[in-house]
C-alpha cells in the first residue's frame, strides 16, 4: 500500500519547523506559510478566523497531496498589517476560543456530576 506509516501522520521529523514562512515577491504584503503534519482541520481554522480580520485581503489554504499532512496558508494583508502579525493574531483568537470552550465544557461536566449526586 502507498499509505505512509500511522506515526508519519503527526511526528515531525528531527530537526524540522512545525511553522515556516515565505515571503511572496510579486506581490506586495503577501507570504506563504507551510505547516507540517497538519490537514484540514487546521487549514480551514487558521483560514477561517484570518478571513474574519477586516485587514486580511486574501487568505486560503491547500493540501499540495492527499498522502503527505501539509498545509499551505497563503495570506494578503493591506497595509495596516503583514501577515505574519494576522497569523499570529488569529492563532491567539483560536487558542482563547478553545480555551473558553474548554472551561464551559468542564464547567458543565462538574454540573452534571453535581446534579447526579443530588439524586442518587
Amino acid at each position: 500500500m502507498n499509505a505512509p506509516d500511522r506515526f508519519e501522520l503527526f511526528v515531525l521529523p528531527e530537526g524540522a519547523k512545525k511553522v515556516t514562512m515565505t515571503r511572496d515577491t510579486k506581490i506586495p504584503n503577501a507570504s506563504m506559510f507551510v505547516i507540517l503534519k497538519e490537514d484540514h482541520t487546521v487549514g480551514n481554522l487558521v483560514r477561517m478566523q484570518l478571513v474574519a480580520d477586516p485587514d486580511i485581503i486574501f487568505a486560503g489554504y491547500r493540501m499540495p497531496h492527499p498522502l503527505e499532512h501539509n498545509v499551505n496558508i497563503r495570506i494578503q494583508t493591506n497595509q495596516n498589517t503583514t501577515p505574519l502579525d494576522s497569523i499570529k493574531k488569529s492563532i491567539e483568537c483560536l487558542t482563547n476560543e478553545f480555551l473558553n470552550i474548554e472551561d464551559q465544557f468542564k464547567t458543565m461536566v462538574q454540573r452534571k456530576k453535581h446534579m447526579a449526586d443530588t439524586y442518587i
